[in-house]
């Protein structure tokens, strides 16, 4: 059997999620392939071996239905799984259940809304303002994943066949499945690499390596972490940003300012992030406490915790019941608690990496691939039972 996975957007970061539940599909013995829309000039990552990725060219109304019915005649799959309730991945598929009856599912890792003001957003144009936005070439009403049309998907979430989320903000919100940012444990395993290797591979034998290993914006922290380095001001830290924002030049801006304490290493494929990550002496998710980050589970966290390395993190949303005696946690907006954790786990690195090793253990039984894999099992198997369909099933 087949899954097509529907991405909004390949040169947004939703590509990160349908990456991981293609390898989970995989796992399970699916085909699978993901089709989704391309609105910038390159993809957000690289796609994992074996993992086909069909790109149409994104467009804005009116002619993004010229977009949407290539996309359609791409769907080939007996399963549709949009990733994200938006307009350009779950209306598509919607779209699609209704001229074939192919169960859709629907997968949110983050609350889309957060982005654009959360329980506050109103969309409440005079007339002429609400011409502009329809009628004007760059009108905000022209753009397919505008806030009030997203608004729109997620008061229609309830017509998905499955409904799976990450996080207890969006379960409680929604409803659905938990089927969390799982690693693949088996990959990500630090007895296949040497720490001092990695650092002498990426240039970073000098110094001791913090490590952000996706891509800074303003609600994830990492300010915070190099406001606790310039409290610390020692010459042999330094934080290391792994592939970088796609988004804006928020990299540059951070660099700018603080350029003395970052090392910025290329975006790289899921199967090199292994290697790189074992170079890291502390792996830091410093998330600050917005809607946004609360609705979020971080994958940088099962990057260090399957690679046993000591994590510091915020108590903020799910992220203590993710991490919970395994890793350092501090209160949000903190630099002064981030320097403080940092000398801890250097005073006392042995103690720290016992930590780390425990938190593997607990990523390997509750945070894996193969975890998710078995979630989504019993949820498809139920997806079978209940639409007793001999097109849809495990192969």
């Amino acid at each position: 059997m087949k899954v097509s996975l529907v991405v909004s957007d390949l040169s947004g970061g939703g590509t990160v999620r349908a990456y991981l539940l293609a390898q989970v599909l995989k796992e399970l013995n699916y085909q699978v392939e993901i089709v989704g829309f391309n609105f910038g000039k390159e993809l957000y990552a690289i796609a994992p071996d074996q993992i086909p990725v069909v790109s149409i060219p994104g467009s804005n109304y009116p002619h993004f239905f010229g977009s949407v019915s290539q996309l359609l005649k791409k769907l080939d799959g007996d399963i549709i799984y949009a990733v994200k309730p938006k307009p350009s991945s779950f209306g598509v598929a919607l779209l699609k259940k209704l001229n074939s009856h192919r169960p859709v599912l629907v997968d949110m890792d983050d609350w889309e809304m957060s982005w654009h003001g959360g329980f506050s957003f109103q969309y409440q144009p005079g007339i002429k303002q609400f011409a502009r936005d329809i009628l004007k070439p760059k009108g905000a009403l022209r753009f397919p994943d505008h806030p009030v049309y997203i608004n729109w998907m997620e008061s229609m979430v309830k017509y998905a066949d499955i409904v799976t989320i990450d996080t207890q903000f969006l379960q409680d919100r929604f409803g659905g499945v938990y089927v969390p940012n799982g690693k693949d444990t088996v990959m990500f395993n630090p007895d296949k690499y040497d720490a001092n290797t990695s650092r002498q591979k990426y240039g970073l034998s000098d110094y001791r390596v913090l490590m952000f290993p996706g891509a800074p914006r303003p609600h994830k922290g990492v300010e915070d972490v190099l406001m606790a380095l310039e409290q610390l001001n020692r010459e042999d830290l330094r934080l290391v940003i792994v592939g970088g924002s796609p988004y804006d030049d928020y990299d540059d801006r951070l660099i700018e300012k603080w350029g003395r304490w970052i090392i910025k290493l290329p975006k790289s494929p899921v199967e090199a992030m292994p290697e790189i990550v074992a170079a890291a002496h502390i792996v830091v998710v410093p998330q600050r406490d917005t809607v946004v980050a609360r609705a979020q589970f971080p994958l940088k966290l099962t990057d260090g915790m399957a690679m046993g390395k000591p994590v510091i993190s915020t108590r903020v949303g799910d992220i203590p019941e993710i991490l919970a005696d395994t890793g350092y946690l501090v209160d949000p907006n903190s630099p002064s608690q981030i320097a403080m954790e940092i000398e801890a786990i250097f005073d006392n690195f042995d103690l720290a990496c016992d930590r780390g090793n425990k938190a593997r253990k607990r990523c390997i039984e509750r945070y894996s691939t193969s975890t998710m894999a078995s979630t989504l099992k019993d949820a498809l198997a139920k997806l079978v039972i209940s639409k007793s369909s001999p097109k849809v099933g495990m192969t």
